[in-house]
């Protein structure tokens, strides 16, 4: 039984060392094949020319939908190049026959190289084709920081959709000069926004300014809302799915519960316990209450037995799933650091898109929220919070509660993140709104 089991093992073993061997291969092919397939659109529909509809000859739902298999084909193709590079680097790393292998570069080695680079330079060819004309033309930013002259640009690379969007996004934060953390100047913020507004306002090209600037505004909401959604049901979805498929049937098999021990740290049997004292005086307190005969010694333990089984299922099947929680957590950690990695521009754009909705709202908002969040985190009552969450943690790991290290945790933590926003608000809120820090010290005494 045992042999079998290994063999199926070494074999399942081998099998992925072979997948993951392929990996670079296969990661090339698809994002070759996505090229491709952006190729064979414009030479069937635009006349080998890139995707545009600058001629006005398709109609908007035709260009559109042109627009969402671009879109799609070019996610693809940064996806799997992406594997590509990664899965090369690791493999390189770790094959210890890589450096045999290149001093025996042999003539079959040399013509799949150069089927490689063929294929990257058709895949470069065909990106370098939708990425925006010049590094200043930035979908993204608002129209109000940009020179004239790049309002046509903009028009012509926003046709691209919401991926060159995203593949500027990066540049977009970090190059901006006036960004909303160091809008100081000689005049009050609002001084100057009413002169800067009127000046707008005399434009004629305001309304072509209003008009990208809407644009620009709806294409950032979309990424961050959906990068936001990303960062919060992929890690959620791959915690379940590796728990019940994956991490689930490898504990069951090597921790049966019928041989496998009940409780996996001393609080649980110390709850248990506890629960089948109270069922035993429950027994006791119903027969002296009621009308029915009191029940015998034999039968109250008759019953107390059947009880303890019970709770032996019960709490055997929790310390099985407190064990998988724990490799189901990694695997969720693992989704969530590759989101993070991979989704740089995401990141650019959220933190703008975070940045303009805090700073852009009421000074009475701004004091609310400032006020609701040191008080449930740093507040008088917030120890209690702490407690809660960290015991909850502990029970969701299998770990016993430390009350030490929770009595410890919330004597710093809080105290470390209530320093966090005072700085915050002395060096950062008290220079873009000194009117919400006057509104919050108002309303907080």
């Amino acid at each position: 039984m045992r042999t079998s089991l290994w063999t199926r093992i070494n074999r399942f073993l081998q099998n992925a060392r072979y997948w993951y061997e392929g990996t670079p291969d296969r990661a090339l092919d698809q994002a070759y094949d996505a090229a491709l397939m952006i190729k064979a659109i414009e030479d069937e529909h635009f006349g080998g020319n890139p995707i545009s509809n600058r001629s006005g000859q398709l109609s908007a739902n035709t260009f559109a939908y042109f627009q969402a298999e671009l879109r799609k084909y070019l996610k693809i193709t940064e996806i799997r190049l992406a594997e590509f590079k990664a899965s090369r680097v690791v493999f390189n790393t770790t094959d210890p026959s890589a450096s045999a292998r290149s001093s025996a570069y042999s003539g079959g080695d040399r013509d799949r190289a150069s089927v490689i680079l063929e294929k990257l330079k058709f895949i470069d060819e065909i990106i370098d084709r939708y990425k925006p004309a010049t590094p200043d033309a930035l979908s993204l930013v608002p129209v109000s920081q940009q020179p004239d002259s790049l309002i046509q640009t903009n028009f012509e690379t926003n046709s691209i959709g919401v991926r060159g969007q995203a593949y500027s996004a990066e540049k977009l934060i970090s190059d901006q000069d006036d960004s909303i953390l160091d809008k100081t100047g000689v005049l009050p913020r609002s001084i100057a926004g009413t002169l800067n507004r009127i000046k707008r306002d005399l434009d004629p090209k305001s309304e072509q300014h209003v008009v990208q600037s809407f644009r620009s505004n709806r294409a950032k909401t979309y990424i961050s809302i959906r990068f936001l959604l990303l960062l919060i049901i992929v890690p959620l979805l791959t915690q379940q799915i590796t728990k019940v498929f994956i991490v689930g049937p490898i504990v069951d098999h090597f921790r049966p519960p019928e041989n496998s021990q009940i409780f996996i740290n001393f609080e649980l049997e110390e709850e248990a316990l506890r629960e089948l004292r109270t069922y035993e005086e429950k027994l006791k307190f119903q027969g002296l209450i009621s009308n029915t005969p009191r029940l015998s010694e034999e039968e109250v333990n008759d019953r107390l037995k059947d009880r303890a089984m019970e709770l032996k299922e019960e709490y055997s099947s929790l310390s099985g799933n407190a064990i998988k929680n724990v490799f189901a957590d990694l695997f969720s950690l693992i989704a969530f650091a590759i989101i993070i990695a991979t989704n740089r521009p995401g990141i650019a754009v959220l933190k703008s898109f975070i940045d303009e909705t805090v700073y852009g709202l009421s000074d009475s908002a701004k004091a609310f929220i400032i006020i609701l969040f040191t008080d449930m985190f740093v507040g008088f009552h917030s120890p209690h919070g702490w407690e809660v969450l960290l015991d909850g943690i502990a029970r969701h790991l299998g770990l016993p509660s430390n009350h030490d290290f929770i009595f410890l945790f919330i004597a710093t933590f809080p105290v470390i993140l209530d320093t966090i926003f005072k700085y915050w608000i002395f060096r950062y809120l008290n220079r873009i709104s000194p009117s919400a820090v006057a509104t919050y010290k108002n309303m907080n005494e």
